[in-house]
């Protein structure tokens, strides 16, 4: 892979937590609109030019929710409303589009993501969505201990917080892969 061209047999758009009960909270420096926006062109323009699109998703209940003991006290509790965990409607969810449903920040622990990857063949992956510090960045370290080559559009992505995102971008993100912008990384799909 070029820095200006994405193989399309062998890439992958990965989109994380963009549902119904993730985006409806405030996010930096992006908002959730043009999060959601810029994913949503990303996985179009995928569709179009038959590349895969993987939509990832949390979705737990109090039985099978993580309890640990934390110092945040900011673990959910199960009691989330229903369609919570519903995929937001901007991204024209398809028949060919591969759910994956985790039950914890990353989308590789406890999945069939890297054995649905593997299958088809894709060696990189742009991977988004929403929060940069923790669906992201956890899934990224997993990629790259798995030995993928990754994409990050970086307006694709935000966080709780503006200093959360950067820190993931710049000290985390930048070292495992490549960040760019949406329309850059638009183009690179010919």
């Amino acid at each position: 892979m070029t820095s200006e061209f994405l193989d399309h047999k062998k890439t992958a758009l990965i989109v994380i937590d963009l549902q119904k009960g993730i985006v409806s909270m405030p996010t930096k420096p992006y908002d959730t609109r043009e999060v959601v926006r810029n994913a949503a062109s990303l996985a179009r323009k995928f569709r179009e030019k038959s590349m895969p699109v993987f939509l990832v998703h949390v979705y737990s209940d109090v039985d099978t929710s993580l309890h640990p003991l934390n110092d945040s006290g900011q673990m959910r509790r199960g009691d989330m409303p229903e369609d919570w965990h519903e995929f937001v409607p901007e991204l024209e969810r398809s028949g060919n589009d591969v759910i994956i449903t985790k039950k914890q920040w990353g989308a590789f622990y406890g999945t069939d993501l890297d054995l649905q990857l593997r299958r088809r063949k894709i060696e990189t992956i742009v991977l988004c969505g929403i929060a940069t510090k923790y669906g992201v960045e956890s899934t990224a370290r997993f990629a790259y201990e798995y030995g993928y080559q990754q994409v990050f559009p970086e307006d694709a992505m935000s966080d709780l917080s503006e200093e959360s995102h950067r820190d993931s971008v710049e000290y985390v993100l930048k070292r495992i892969g490549r960040v760019r912008k949406t329309e850059e990384i638009l183009k690179w799909i010919q």
